[in-house]
């Protein structure tokens, strides 16, 4: 069984400048999924990062990563699409290394939450249960179906009025993506296409370690989090 995993990090970066090599308690935050990767050893065949930005590009090698090429403009651009880029490096890699992978792991380069057991986690479900695609995700902390939106009038008025008179514990729990990794079985992924297949299973992380960064509040808030974490010993 071949596996690749493939961390996405173009350069570009408006929200925060330099966010992929950005310092995150003291190094570049693109060397923790780096990092967490290669720790998985022999499950992975290949760790390469698919860049368009020779400065990443070095930070990463800098951390063990393998930089097989050079992302196209085109795939860095702001409207570029995870999907897109991943089919793209699946096939370059492919040709490059001259092999077919059975699996691939799509994994973001500002997620320094990332954990070997998860990742390993996601291949056993994938691999065992012959899925298209298995990713991380994480609950709402409060019951999304409670949710409330203001209409045209400027009035408040609830989304699903039918669970109004719902008792909390009856409200159906709900996941969003924790936005951490992405496992696809790369024949299914080449054919259609999807980052979320059909039937696709979950990894369910604990919220403590889902953070989404894109505004330097955001980051200052994941670094206080991964320091409580990492006291804890959940990281």
């Amino acid at each position: 069984m071949n596996c690749i995993a493939i961390i996405q990090a173009r350069g570009g970066s408006k929200r925060i400048p330099g966010k992929n090599v950005k310092p995150f308690l003291g190094k570049p935050i693109i060397h923790y999924p780096i990092e967490r990767a290669l720790a998985c050893g022999a499950l992975f065949d290949k760790v390469i990062v698919t860049t368009d930005s020779r400065d990443i590009a070095d930070v990463a090698e800098s951390a063990g990563a393998e930089i097989p090429f050079i992302r196209p403009p085109e795939l860095a651009a702001d409207h570029a699409i995870t999907a897109d880029v991943m089919r793209h490096a699946i096939v370059e890699s492919e040709r490059i290394y001259s092999c077919r992978f059975d699996y691939a792991c799509c994994i973001y380069a500002t997620a320094p939450f990332i954990r070997e057991s998860d990742i390993r986690k996601g291949l056993e479900l994938i691999s065992s249960n012959k899925r298209s695609s298995v990713y991380s995700v994480t609950s709402f902390p409060y019951p999304v179906f409670r949710a409330q939106k203001i209409n045209d009038k400027g009035e408040l008025e609830m989304m699903w009025p039918e669970y109004e008179l719902t008792r909390s514990n009856d409200i159906p729990e709900a996941y969003h993506d924790a936005g951490q990794f992405y496992w696809l079985d790369v024949s299914v992924f080449k054919r259609e296409k999807r980052m979320f297949g059909a039937k696709a299973l979950p990894v369910i992380l604990p919220r403590v370690l889902v953070q989404d960064i894109d505004s330097p509040e955001d980051w200052e808030t994941a670094e206080v989090l991964y320091q409580v974490c990492e006291k804890r010993g959940i990281l």
